[in-house]
């Protein structure tokens, strides 16, 4: 699904990342490991087209397409989601709109037709039930006031709703408590449409998943084991 060939990415000129070369297949749980600062977040980021890195060299292809230049809106429409570790608060702007705009884009790019309000709202009431998510969180601004594990339930109901073909998550294990780990835990192992490219320094978290593939990164180098 997902294929790096000898990707090279700096920031403000340095570099971050060198020759990385991976493969992540269709329907895997693979995770990326290794040390804070060692290239895993950047890595992510610039598979999902965040703006602020330059690829100096390299391509990413995704399911044969070569998205290199592509920019993160077009990666998401694609199918490829990010669950950032880090998601700001965005006042003004309500869960449940962002959702239903969310939806409306992904189902127009991939069938060219409009998303009535009735299905928006069936899918929407089905995974709010699965992860136990309070109808009045869906009236609040994104992130406004909201835990960090509350947060990381908002990011698995964005991303049951959006049923990408990559899912990537980097640390969502990251100041979550228990219960809603194993909400991560379950969806991870249950969405099986969706391939999961995963950044976790927790054992304990990963062994719980199905893990495919590890890659291991240090000083923004693959580890060849």
């Amino acid at each position: 699904m997902l294929e790096i060939k000898n990707l090279c990415v700096s920031l403000d000129k340095k570099p971050l990342l060198t020759d990385i070369n991976m493969v992540v297949h269709d329907g895997a749980r693979h995770r990326i490991a290794g040390h804070n600062g060692s290239g895993k977040s950047t890595l992510v980021n610039v598979i999902a087209g965040n703006p602020m890195y330059t690829i100096d060299s390299g391509k990413i292809l995704f399911n044969g397409i070569d998205i290199t230049k592509e920019n993160t809106t077009t990666r998401a429409l694609m199918g490829i989601f990010l669950g950032a570790q880090n998601v700001p608060e965005i006042p003004g702007l309500t869960i449940l709109s962002f959702l239903k705009h969310s939806m409306i884009a992904h189902k127009h790019f991939d069938s060219a037709q409009d998303l009535s309000m009735g299905e928006f709202l069936e899918k929407l009431e089905a995974a709010r039930e699965q992860l136990h998510i309070p109808k009045e969180w869906l009236n609040r601004c994104i992130n406004v006031g909201f835990s960090g594990g509350e947060r990381k339930r908002i990011m698995l109901l964005r991303l049951i709703l959006t049923n990408p073909k990559l899912a990537i998550l980097d640390e969502p294990d990251s100041g979550a408590d228990a219960d809603v780990q194993q909400q991560i835990i379950d969806v991870i192992n249950n969405m099986p449409n969706t391939t999961f490219l995963f950044i976790s320094h927790q054992n304990g978290f990963s062994s719980k998943i199905d893990v495919s593939e590890t890659t291991t990164l240090n000083d923004g180098r693959i580890v060849i084991e």
